[in-house]
């Protein structure tokens, strides 16, 4: 599990593309404390599992699945990467609850630069706008986001100059693609109120909503 406040931005340094494997090498420096084998770090949102350990950077692997769904499949060496290590009971939730598998990609259409902030607007896939709301949360490219407004298969959210210097959405231009995680509550509720759970009108009404 991830909050969605960026703690790093990682450098790639290798891609490794056979038909039996994908592996990204990615140097870092803060997100490598305590960390090993084993562990998840999320890297563009997407939660992988460290397999490899280095002085300066870490390896990843990427399952078939994860690539299809994902735009990892098109990092090049040298690509900048926002990180973040999985969240400790200890640590405060600064963003909100992010479990790094990733539900889509989004399109940028356009970015509107203003004084202290970036208007962005993200085409999404219609098969997830039922849990794209206005005032709901949203993680693109693992940054929790606050979505401002929602009209058909796009929403809007708006960046702050912090966060746009200290992630890679600086970097990011009209067209480019993002991996993106609808809020997991959401998904909760519809399953708690879908009809196979016999919970409808009918059933509220009974019970005095």
């Amino acid at each position: 599990m991830f909050t969605g406040i960026i703690e790093e931005i990682g450098v790639v340094k290798e891609v490794e593309s056979n038909p039996s494997s994908y592996r990204l090498r990615i140097k870092a420096e803060k997100v490598l404390e305590g960390i090993k084998e084993s562990d998840s770090i999320a890297v563009n949102g997407v939660c992988l599992t460290v397999i490899e350990i280095g002085r300066e950077s870490f390896v990843v692997q990427i399952m078939p699945q994860t690539l299809y769904k994902s735009n990892l499949g098109k990092v090049r060496r040298e690509e900048k990467v926002n990180l973040e290590r999985a969240v400790s009971l200890n640590k405060r939730l600064g963003g909100h609850i992010v479990t790094g598998d990733v539900d889509g990609v989004g399109r940028i259409n356009y970015i509107k630069r203003e004084e202290g902030q970036s208007i962005w607007e993200i085409q999404f896939p219609s098969s997830l706008s039922k849990y794209v709301v206005p005032r709901g949360r949203v993680a693109l490219e693992g940054v929790s986001l606050t979505v401002a407004e929602v009209q058909g298969k796009e929403f809007t959210v708006y960046l702050t100059r912090f966060t746009l210097n200290n992630t890679t959405f600086s970097l990011k231009k009209s067209g480019g693609l993002l991996n993106l995680e609808v809020d997991i509550f959401s998904k909760y509720v519809e399953k708690i109120i879908s009809p196979e759970q016999g919970i409808n009108l009918k059933f509220l009404e009974k019970a005095g909503y």
